[in-house]
């Protein structure tokens, strides 16, 4: 069965955004850049795949789950599908259907399109954010790749908003890199 698997990066105090949404205080580095493109080089836009040198077929996805306000960056850009090498999933409820047909704006349940997805054969489905979403999917979220950064944020978009409802997860590998990010791997505890 395909793994769903929240990749996203976040402060020490867990949270993927400033109030406003935006993410630039947390700078990308080379290193975790070449992470990226080695270890999951799906989670990297199509527009920079090639300036990057990341190439060849999918290994790790083939679907990326995000909501609206991760989404709406990349269409203020002009970028009507920033992940061309990906089935691409949009939920929301005020956006218009996609002029792309690889880019599906949902409206419905995302936990009932998620189990659904998981069922089908595939690479595994990555779930890119944001803290809305990944609230509502948390009960079916398999692994959680975190890139920790060495930030405290103080506020913002929580790495998952839901109410107090804890989920364990077993630690199954970190590795820091030079600019101080720490890439956590997670997978859900049984049971």
């Amino acid at each position: 069965m395909r793994k769903l698997v929240y990749f996203v990066a976040t402060t020490i105090d867990g949270f993927i955004a400033a109030p406003d949404g935006s993410w630039d205080f947390m700078t990308i580095h080379d290193d975790v850049t070449a992470f990226m493109s080695t270890r999951y080089p799906e989670t990297v836009p199509t527009h920079v795949r090639g300036p990057l040198g990341v190439e060849g077929p999918n290994r790790v996805f083939d679907t990326v789950l995000m909501g609206r306000h991760t989404y709406e960056p990349a269409l203020q850009a002009g970028i009507i599908s920033p992940y061309a090498h990906l089935k691409q999933y949009v939920f929301s409820r005020t956006l218009p259907a996609s002029a792309d047909p690889a880019v599906q704006v949902v409206a419905d349940d995302p936990r009932a399109l998620a189990d659904k997805l998981k069922q089908q054969p595939g690479l595994d489905i990555w779930l890119a954010g944001g803290g809305s979403l990944a609230g509502q999917l948390l009960p079916v979220v398999d692994e959680l790749v975190i890139k920790l950064n060495p930030i405290v944020a103080g506020a913002g978009i929580p790495l998952a908003t839901t109410g107090f409802d804890p989920h364990r997860f077993d630690l199954i590998e970190a590795t820091p890199l030079d600019s101080g990010v720490v890439v956590l791997r997670y997978r859900a505890t049984a049971g």
